[in-house]
């Protein structure tokens, strides 16, 4: 399985982390597993590692990248919320680096059946874990305007927030993010250099994980 996601400032974490034998990280954004992989080849022959992360499309290539460490390399689906109980269940009182890389990686970004981005039309999804109860269409089409308008203001910083709630709730249902897209440009027209949707896709995405 080819890995297409690159880590982003992989040689800065490694330089800040200073990685070394019979030391334990945790990785709560494990992604595909690049900055990991470096983790563990710079902490060799003994330090382990802690990978945490709900998308199980990435998971599936960090277990493949890491392989070659062994038992070194502890990898869970969960979110980096619980980095705490996971690390007491290995036995872990203390580790000796944390990695968080927060955001949506491209390999995300570019799987249209995903639901992250409106580059691609898709269903209105954005979960990282598909098993996980709410997607983004249960939102935009449950939620009362006022709720939606606040999830958009406080995620997104929209500032036409409560423009868009109105505009979404007057459309329902809406399923696609192409939809979605459409229909934000429409009636807010393109005043930036961002597409008008972008917050609200953004503020989305962190409502739903």
């Amino acid at each position: 399985m080819d890995t297409p996601h690159q880590p982003v400032l992989y040689q800065e974490i490694i330089h800040a982390l200073q990685p070394k034998s019979a030391s334990r990280y945790i990785d709560g954004t494990l992604g595909a597993g690049g900055h990991s992989a470096g983790i563990l080849a710079e902490s060799s022959p003994n330090g382990e590692q802690l990978g945490l992360d709900l998308d199980p499309q990435a998971l599936a290539l960090a277990r493949e990248k890491l392989a070659p460490f062994g038992g070194r390399a502890h990898i869970v689906q969960a979110s980096y919320t619980t980095m705490k109980a996971e690390a007491e269940k290995l036995g872990w009182a203390a580790v000796d680096g944390i990695l968080l890389d927060f955001g949506v990686s491209s390999m995300q970004l570019d799987t249209p059946e995903r639901g992250f981005s409106f580059l691609h039309d898709g269903p209105l999804d954005m979960r990282f874990a598909p098993s996980a109860a709410s997607s983004a269409a249960d939102l935009v089409n449950a939620l009362a305007e006022s709720d939606l308008a606040d999830i958009i203001f406080r995620y997104g910083e929209e500032r036409l927030s409560r423009r868009i709630a109105r505009v979404i709730v007057q459309n329902r249902p809406i399923t696609t993010t192409r939809q979605l897209a459409d229909l934000i440009l429409k009636h807010l027209g393109k005043r930036e250099r961002i597409h008008p949707a972008t917050r609200t896709f953004q503020a989305l995405r962190i409502a739903v994980n």
